[in-house]
């Protein structure tokens, strides 16, 4: 059976801030969807992270289908309704444009969607982070999908010798999607030359070499691209297909126990490394650290299993611990050199305009 699994993401309004969404903004998105669903969904998860709302759905009308998003479109202009009357900060924050155009790709919600056979049992994670950018995915996928240091199915499993293929977005490029195939193994250090910018190219999809299957699909919108200044991190989501021809879960999740820093944290514009956490997690320090959260499905004629907590274990608790003490140590460096993400990905306009009536001052000395 041919499944679609569709994950729309958007932040349309928290409590207190930037911490999450309340439980009467996650009822009204999920009552929507729940209400008019009928004939559209075969099934749906709806879950938070950090203060965006994310709605997984499973259906058989293919990807971009006009329906399905606008579904998803509807269902947070109803939640930005219910933010605006409780007052909660941000409300509609993500919902860029006036009007439903088709598909919501380029209208601020992020999009990240799988089509496929669905395997006798088909196994499959749903990560969403938040206070970050796409780019924060890009050294996970390298590892669980290029390295055997990290992947031991690369060498003992003949279902990935053949490696995978990586489809990388320059999302710089603003006139359309600007993108390279590469593979792996062959092409591995290409792949880490472009890789090592994430806030330039980024992984967009990882594909079997052996079977032509997709195993990853990664969100890959850039909000400050779209809106043309700031309104948020892009908070990216991303559905990764596991075991048989891709690799085991826990080769997946192993590379989330480095913490490694992304951009992201207070005002968009910081280096902060990326934190595991629960489901439905919120948001504290420094509008942060950066979290990612992991749900678990196994799906059979596109029914989900109720969600596992991939990341709730007490493994975790030490990462969490050891990603808390680097989180205070660069935040310790306030805003001088690498604490501070450079002046081309500040998302601020503040200090572009201070340092531009700046520049008229300077004077060249004879």
């Amino acid at each position: 059976m041919k499944v679609t699994l569709s994950v729309i993401k958007a932040d349309i309004g928290s409590i207190g801030g930037h911490i999450a969404p309340s439980q009467k903004l996650l009822d009204t998105v999920r009552g929507h969807v729940d209400r008019n669903a009928k004939g559209m969904l075969i099934d749906s998860y709806i879950s938070h992270t950090g203060d965006d709302i994310a709605i997984l759905m499973t259906h058989t009308l293919g990807l971009g289908n006009k329906d399905i998003h606008k579904l998803a479109w509807d269902a947070f202009m109803t939640g930005t309704q219910t933010a605006k009357e409780q007052g909660l900060y941000g409300a509609g924050q993500d919902l860029l444009k006036d009007a439903f155009s088709g598909n919501v790709k380029g209208m601020g919600p992020a999009v990240a969607e799988l089509e496929f056979e669905e395997r006798a049992n088909e196994p499959f994670l749903f990560f969403a982070a938040d206070k970050t950018d796409p780019g924060a995915y890009n050294l996970p996928l390298y590892m669980a999908f290029a390295d055997p240091m990290n992947t031991p199915g690369l060498i003992l499993a003949p279902t990935m010798a053949n490696g995978f293929k990586f489809v990388i977005m320059d999302v710089s490029h603003t006139e359309g999607d600007r993108i390279i195939e590469l593979n792996a193994p062959e092409e591995l250090y290409d792949i880490a030359a472009l890789l090592r910018d994430p806030e330039r190219f980024v992984v967009e999809s990882v594909w079997s070499r052996q079977s032509g299957e997709q195993a990853v699909v990664v969100s890959t919108t850039r909000l400050h691209n779209i809106a043309g200044k700031y309104t948020g991190k892009d908070d990216p989501v991303m559905l990764v297909r596991v075991q048989k021809n891709f690799p085991a879960t826990g080769e997946i999740l192993a590379p989330f126990a480095i913490g490694h820093l992304v951009a992201g944290g207070m005002r968009g514009s910081h280096q902060m490394p990326l934190m595991p956490v629960g489901l439905n997690s919120g948001i504290s320090y420094f509008d942060g650290p950066p979290i990612v959260s992991c749900a678990a499905f196994a799906m059979r004629d596109g029914k989900l299993t109720e969600a596992m907590d991939a990341f709730d274990h007490p493994f975790w608790r030490s990462v969490q611990d050891n990603v808390a003490q680097k989180a205070v140590e660069i935040r310790r460096q306030g805003f001088f050199g690498a604490a501070m993400l450079p002046m081309s990905e500040l998302e601020y306009t503040g200090i572009t305009e201070k340092l531009e009536s700046l520049d008229a001052r300077f004077v060249v000395r004879g």
